[in-house]
């Protein structure tokens, strides 16, 4: 891939895809040693998270994890409140009713990553959802809730135990 920096966000998408698949249980267990199209347990699941192929004006986030489309962002300087705004719009064009940011923590593996949702969102998650979900972290400046990715894991297995996609 000739664009370091597309290279590195492939690479992080796959990370975060990764992990949090491996953390649901939807991947057989000798995974890592298996090319990514023979990892899921079962690849029609639709709890299953996967990388999407961008395509059209509209973007639809780096990965889908129904209710959440998850935008990945592998950069020093973060500009969450931005990041949001833009997963937010990924996500209505996905027709999913959460954006989420997943931020890279450097030096650490991706279960320390950081999981940004906003303000409202969030809100909207606990009223229409009905889940107790791990409590994440106000950034009171910035107007969003902040989890671990591992600890995102945990609210998006909450989540859906309580809910499923709308098929079209």
């Amino acid at each position: 891939m000739a664009n370091p920096s597309k290279a590195r966000g492939t690479a992080w998408e796959s990370a975060i895809r990764d992990f949090t698949n491996a953390f649901l249980g939807l991947y057989k267990d000798d995974w890592r040693d298996l090319p990514a199209s023979q990892r899921f347990l079962n690849m029609l699941d639709w709890r299953n998270v996967k990388r999407q192929a961008q395509e059209g004006a509209k973007d639809v986030g780096d990965l889908h994890a129904w209710p959440f489309i998850l935008e990945a962002k592998d950069v020093k300087s973060p500009a969450v409140p931005t990041w949001l705004r833009q997963a937010e719009a990924e996500a209505v064009n996905a027709g999913f009713p959460y954006g989420v940011v997943i931020h890279k923590t450097r030096g650490k593996g991706p279960g320390m990553a950081r999981v940004h949702i906003s303000d409202a969102a969030y809100c909207r998650l606990l009223d229409t959802e009905g889940v107790c979900v791990p409590g994440p972290v106000l950034n009171t400046r910035g107007g969003y809730w902040t989890w671990s990715l591992a600890g995102f894991a945990q609210v998006l297995a909450a989540v859906r135990g309580t809910s499923t996609p709308v098929t079209q």
